[in-house]
């Protein structure tokens, strides 16, 4: 299957789930192909065939572009370079969980989250402790009765009640024991946090010396800017005030700028987040929601409630944010 056609699926499927879906981000460098929203649900999603293309700069971006628009990062992809990925396993790529598509369809469409996840060893399943415990005590098994069971320590029984995950073939024969469910899903749009320890957001990349300028005006007037270096745009800023954030593009307006805004533009939509991109010399006022802003303009900004109404004023009415 082509990488198009994969992309193609990957977003029927969501929308078919009840995704909003934005447009396709079809332009370099990128790290996230469609960005899509259900309910309060928001995912940022890479589409590949073949999940090893996906690099630690991209995941990092991902899981730094999600932190900054509340999004779940995430791969959907078919195989490593040596096998297919495995049906209603959750798998791990520089911090970014990843699923194949039936999984992802499972998940979404189905609403059955996956029950495990690959780890260096092989597949494991997140014990419920809980349940465990309690199924062992009413069956008044001692810990060491239980390890006799299972041909394990006394101390691994322990430790699995103490919340430690065990291997797919260990739950199978815990519940064939108890015959009673103990396996707890995967909270894929949580990050997983239950079954992969969580990293700190990775650190924003340097600022581009020509968006400086930009980026000195965002800062002066109250935003948190957050620069990026493989998305469609060139930063995200948040207002902690007014509890709203905004991409941000810098170019002169060419056709490839023109895109770019489009493209940010549906993003916008999806993450509902304003959009303005900046130019030297603006021929239009905007593109589909995006407000065009001249450089000249935008420094002569004090205020960022100034700079939310030249932004509203300039997009589209029925493109805004509500």
């Amino acid at each position: 299957m082509s990488r198009s056609a994969l992309v193609g699926n990957v977003t029927a499927m969501l929308e078919d789930a009840g995704f909003v879906v934005s447009e396709r981000c079809a332009i370099r460098p990128k790290s996230f192909d469609v960005a899509a929203r259900r309910g309060e649900e928001v995912l940022l999603v890479k589409i590949l065939g073949n999940i090893d293309a996906f690099n630690g700069q991209t995941g990092a971006e991902m899981r730094r572009l999600g932190t900054y628009l509340g999004a779940t990062p995430m791969v959907i992809g078919l195989r490593t370079r040596d096998e297919e990925l495995k049906p209603g396993v959750t798998y791990f790529r520089h911090g970014v969980p990843v699923l194949s598509p039936d999984t992802a369809f499972d998940l979404f469409v189905e609403e059955v989250p996956p029950l495990i996840y690959a780890a260096p060893g092989g597949l494991y399943v997140n014990i419920d402790s809980e349940i465990l415990a309690d199924a062992r005590e009413d069956k008044d098994w001692s810990l060491g009765r239980l390890a006799n069971e299972l041909g394990v320590s006394r101390r691994t029984v322990s430790k699995y009640e103490d919340g430690m995950d065990a291997s797919v073939e260990v739950a199978a024969e815990l519940e064939d024991l108890f015959d009673a469910p103990l396996t707890a899903p995967v909270s894929v749009l949580d990050g997983a946090e239950e079954v992969h320890e969580g990293e700190p957001t990775p650190e924003d990349p340097d600022v581009d010396p020509e968006d400086e300028p930009i980026v000195a005006v965002l800062t002066r007037v109250g935003f948190d800017v957050h620069p990026t270096d493989r998305a469609p745009f060139k930063t995200v800023s948040e207002n902690e005030h007014r509890e709203e954030e905004m991409l941000t593009g810098h170019s002169e307006l060419t056709e490839t700028a023109e895109k770019r805004a489009r493209i940010m533009s549906s993003v916008g939509r999806v993450t509902r987040t304003r959009s303005v991109y900046v130019v030297d010399h603006a021929t239009r006022e905007s593109v589909e929601g995006t407000a065009i802003i001249e450089e000249s303009e935008i420094e002569r900004i004090s205020e960022a409630d100034e700079l939310r109404d030249l932004i509203m004023d300039r997009a589209d009415p029925e493109e805004e944010v509500a």
